[in-house]
């Protein structure tokens, strides 16, 4: 769904025809249950929702994060946030109607998900901008609390991904730690600045529920190897509520394509146990994704976090024909698991 959010700040898309269907899944053999998990009972095997009891042989925790604006004091009354699905239509007429002034964009918290697409929201929004007549009277600033633009992707992809801003006039911030908003003012640990939109991506953290059964510890996510076991016996986290620590410094990136190499080794590994086999299915950490830059046009971001002698990146620079790709690959995906 992030990227039918940002196709809705482009105006290119609306929620209620981008929807699909859960239930489609019922037709693989799998049962679907739509209610709130309240409880994972490791001890007992037992998965609680609001109206029932679930016992679990084997239990794939994929609870995403949740979205915590609150822990920087005034974020969520002064600014809308990019991955918040009520806000999106509201960036996107805020963005239409504005006429002169500042946009900032702010990364206030670290891991985020989808670290390429406030890069590509930003890029989109500019677009709207040149097709409404505003671009030139309209400011733009994005601020990050790291010092380049996509720590993820290394130093090369993060130096193009900054030129590729600068030719579209988004000045780019780093080493700037959000801590408190005001209307029309985000503060820094050094400075401040005005704005008369703020589009925010909002600190993360793990669901609560991962916490009190103490699969991950407060403040933190869960902490799993290439196999996606956690500590628990026959439990495996997938997507982001995990974390996967490829060296001391770098983690796996919080992103779909991610998720979906996780869960394809956990299930080989579910189906070995359940055969008696040997497991031996890992997370490979490739994957990639595409980086949308306005008008149709698209780059695509191919990743190895496991090449060695150490993670590979690479991005393929905007086309038209990797935006005819990103659009296949939703398609795809959606026929492939609905």
């Amino acid at each position: 769904m992030d990227l039918v959010k940002l196709w809705m700040i482009a105006g290119s898309r609306e929620f209620e025809t981008s929807k699909k269907p859960l239930e489609g899944i019922t037709k693989k053999g799998i049962e679907f249950i739509n209610e709130n998990v309240t409880k994972i009972d490791l001890q007992n095997k037992i998965v609680r929702t609001s109206y029932r009891r679930l016992h679990y042989d084997y239990l794939i925790v994929a609870l995403g994060v949740e979205l915590a604006p609150e822990q920087i004091p005034g974020l969520k009354e002064n600014s809308l946030v990019l991955y918040d699905i009520n806000d999106v239509p509201r960036i996107r007429d805020a963005v239409r109607s504005m006429k002169s002034g500042r946009i900032a964009m702010a990364i206030t918290g670290l891991p985020y998900k989808c670290p390429p697409a406030p890069y590509e929201a930003a890029l989109l929004i500019r677009s709207v901008l040149e097709e409404t007549g505003t671009s030139n009277s309209i400011q733009m600033d994005f601020y990050s609390l790291t010092p380049i633009t996509l720590p993820a992707g290394g130093p090369q992809v993060s130096e193009e991904i900054l030129q590729i801003l600068k030719s579209k006039n988004i000045e780019f911030h780093g080493n700037h730690k959000t801590v408190s908003v005001e209307q029309h003012k985000i503060k820094f640990e050094s400075g401040e600045a005005e704005f008369d939109l703020l589009i925010a991506v909002p600190p993360h953290k793990v669901p609560l529920v991962a916490v009190d059964c103490g699969l991950a510890q407060p403040g933190k996510f869960i902490e799993v190897d290439r196999t996606c076991r956690t500590k628990s016996d026959n439990v495996y986290a997938i997507g982001d509520v995990n974390q996967i620590m490829v060296t001391d410094k770098i983690a796996v990136p919080k992103a779909g394509i991610f998720a979906e190499g996780e869960g394809i080794a956990v299930a080989k590994n579910i189906v070995s146990k359940i055969k008696k086999e040997f497991e031996g299915a890992v997370f490979d950490g490739k994957g990639g994704c595409y980086l949308e830059t306005g008008k149709k046009t698209a780059g695509y971001l191919r990743v190895d976090m496991y090449a060695d002698p150490a993670p590979v990146t690479e991005l393929k620079p905007p086309t038209p024909d990797y935006f005819l790709e990103k659009e296949k690959f939703e398609k795809e995906r959606l026929e492939k698991w609905l």
